[in-house]
């Protein structure tokens, strides 16, 4: 999500100092892995709120359908080659795209959340992820 190793080790840190703070209040009613799931995502967006990530506005009227390839809306169905690929292609995403695509395709958020937890509307939030999914294809094809 962050499309950078040095940031991304840095919050991994942040991560670890956050699940240090927070274990106490961790309640057993759901897994740990899912606790430290939804507190990783957290700080990660907290981390994107501070820096102010640019979303990037569309003004355009675009349809907004399901531009999901064949075998991409499952990735762990894909071969490793394929998920090296769809890997390295998320990592070229403007930021923008780039999270809310990670948010909506893989993570599995709703539009309305993810404009919630950002700070944008949902308009935006379907932009930008028709935004990525056009650009993943064009970089998937281009690769190919």
């Amino acid at each position: 999500m962050l499309g950078n190793p040095t940031e991304a080790e840095d919050m991994t840190q942040d991560v670890f100092m956050q699940v240090y703070r927070k274990l106490g209040s961790f309640r057993g009613e759901a897994a740990f892995t899912t606790w430290l799931h939804r507190l990783t995502v957290n700080q990660i967006l907290m981390h994107f709120r501070k820096r102010h990530v640019r979303m990037e506005a569309s003004s355009e009227d675009e349809d907004l359908k399901e531009l999901i390839e064949p075998g991409t809306e499952r990735p762990q169905a894909m071969s490793l080659v394929d998920r090296v690929a769809l890997e390295q292609a998320i990592a070229q995403l403007p930021p923008g795209y780039r999270t809310v695509f990670v948010l909506h395709d893989i993570e599995g958020y709703e539009h309305e959340e993810i404009a919630h937890l950002l700070g944008c509307s949902v308009g935006t939030s379907k932009s930008q992820l028709h935004k990525a999914r056009m650009k993943l294809r064009k970089i998937l094809r281009s690769e190919g």
